[in-house]
């Protein structure tokens, strides 16, 4: 009569066993060219800015119910290279010719964190971008057998399609939401591909940050006023209404991805796994089309929004870190919530012990600084293919930037397509412009160079040739106008920080500088002999 009652305890202590050993979920939301905007900074920014104008509730209760990075950055402030890094948690420069925008194609044998979670039992899926260039385009995420996108991808060019669509008569929220239920149905079929209890990885990666974007559709979509923005700019843009409209449209598509990444969670939620899910929530560099943005390593290109929300896995709610992270320290971090040991070749650091500490702060002494670098954007910007290589030391009070051919122009060659005027200009059409193919095309773009001649101290933040060494002090000078490299009273610092960064690059075989081969100035980086 007993036996009954001892087996029912034990099946119990079984079912909890299995309870206690169920690996957690990774939802990862992560927005092409989306830098460090979201309301959540506007609160604990030292100076008003762009962050007091946009509206991000979704990305603001992911930080208010976990933690929200103050100074995360990317190893490279352009897609390829920063998603090659992410992928494999290490530097770009290690990545082969993922380290380059056009032409790559991954390397197998360097390990990325979905194919490791892959193998370790989890399922794993996408949805949109995930790496660009090679075929397949997501090859470090396992090829398109692992793509849930059927029911479509016009979220992906959201004002464009919205704004379509209200053309054709549709009111401006049923034009929203046709575009939100593509979204959700492609995460359904995502759900409904895995087997009952197995954990899952998911990556929801839309490019609509990315231009080109429906002008006036900040206002128009999202009732973002551009003048909102006037004396808000970083000093090295024009204030001036086309910037400031440019910018709020930007801000519009921001404030779309930041909706749809909520309705993702609110199906999340409804699956009951929310608190058993490592939510993620980020970008993967500046402003596209905007001075000293996107390519730059000044904050306005490499410094982006980060948050992470995580209950079940001890992670305390409405904390703020200072502590310095890159976003190749995600790889790592996802091993290991995964029940991966991270690869010994990873250079990034694992991020749970900042998520598990209860403090808010800085938690690892060690966590103050990062290092970030490019070297090749668009093929065709210099001729031969040529990169612009540089690396930068970024510390809570300087910036140090090493340019290693100051001759080459930072933004690409200015190619005269004639018009008689004299120095370097473009068609002033933003979807033809093809100077300083760097940057991409936009209207802030087109005010530059129209302007060139009456605004220039704008023109040449932009474009013009910079030293061999740059030296900021961000206390004084938060939007780097002023150059300390050359400054006696400044040489100690400017030793320090130089021979700071270059221990790091040797330490982590930074072709650029260890001279071993893999040069990338030649094929297969650059077309030759």
């Amino acid at each position: 009569m007993r036996i009954l009652p001892v087996l029912l305890l034990l099946h119990c202590l079984v079912l909890d066993a299995r309870s206690a050993e169920k690996r957690p979920n990774i939802f990862f939301a992560f927005a092409d060219d989306w830098g460090r905007y979201a309301s959540a900074y506007a609160e604990i920014d030292a100076r008003s800015g762009v962050n007091d104008v946009i509206r991000t509730p979704v990305f603001d209760q992911i930080a208010k119910e976990g933690v929200l990075f103050r100074n995360a950055f990317v190893t490279a402030p352009s897609c390829t290279p920063c998603r090659s890094s992410l992928l494999s948690g290490q530097y770009f420069w290690r990545t082969g010719l993922g380290a380059i925008l056009q032409g790559a194609e991954w390397d197998a044998s360097i390990p990325s964190y979905p194919l490791l979670l892959r193998d370790a039992g989890f399922h794993i899926g996408q949805t949109y971008k995930v790496w660009s260039p090679g075929t397949p385009n997501d090859a470090p995420y396992g090829g398109r057998q692992y793509e849930y996108e059927a029911a479509g991808g016009r979220f992906n060019g959201f004002s464009q399609s919205v704004t379509a669509a209200v053309k054709k008569g549709k009111s401006l929220e049923m034009a929203k939401q046709q575009l939100y239920d593509e979204v959700l149905a492609n995460f359904d079929s995502f759900m409904a591909a895995r087997a009952t209890g197995m954990p899952f990885c998911y990556w929801f990666g839309p490019t609509n940050v990315h231009r080109k974007w429906v002008r006036g559709s900040g206002k128009a979509l999202w009732g973002l006023d551009p003048d909102a923005l006037k004396g808000k700019l970083p000093t090295f843009l024009p204030d001036v209404p086309e910037v400031r409209e440019d910018f709020c449209d930007y801000l519009g598509e921001a404030m779309a991805f930041d909706t749809m990444t909520g309705l993702l969670l609110e199906k999340l939620k409804d699956t009951g796994e929310m608190d058993n899910t490592l939510v993620v929530m980020s970008g993967d560099h500046g402003i596209p089309g905007f001075t000293r943005g996107k390519t730059n390593l000044y904050d306005f290109g490499t410094s982006v929004a980060l948050a992470v929300r995580w209950p079940g896995g001890g992670v305390k709610s409405g904390r703020v870190l200072d502590d310095f992270v890159n976003l190749m320290d995600l790889a790592p971090t996802f091993c290991e919530v995964g029940g991966v040991n991270p690869p010994a070749v990873m250079t990034g650091r694992s991020l749970l012990p900042l998520l598990r500490s209860e403090m808010s702060g800085l938690i690892d002494p060690s966590r103050t600084w990062v290092i970030t670098g490019r070297e090749r954007h668009v093929a065709a910007a210099r001729d031969g293919s040529l990169p612009y290589p540089q690396r930068a030391l970024r510390t809570e009070d300087f910036l140090y930037i090493r340019n290693f051919a100051p001759d080459r122009w930072p933004e690409g060659n200015p190619r005269n397509i004639t018009d008689g005027s004299g120095p370097p200009h473009a068609k002033l059409v933003e979807d033809t412009m093809v100077t300083f193919s760097d940057m991409d095309s936009g209207p802030t773009k087109a005010w530059l160079v129209e302007h060139r001649k009456d605004a220039p101290r704008f023109y040449d933040y932009a474009f013009g040739k910079r030293p061999g060494e740059e030296l900021y002090n961000l206390n004084a000078d938060p939007d780097c106008l002023v150059n300390l490299a050359a400054e006696t009273a400044h040489e100690a610092k400017r030793k320090e920080m130089a021979d700071h960064l270059m221990e790091e690059l040797r330490r982590t075989g930074d072709p650029r500088v260890t001279g071993d081969g893999l040069n990338f100035e030649r094929p297969p980086f650059a077309p030759g002999k």
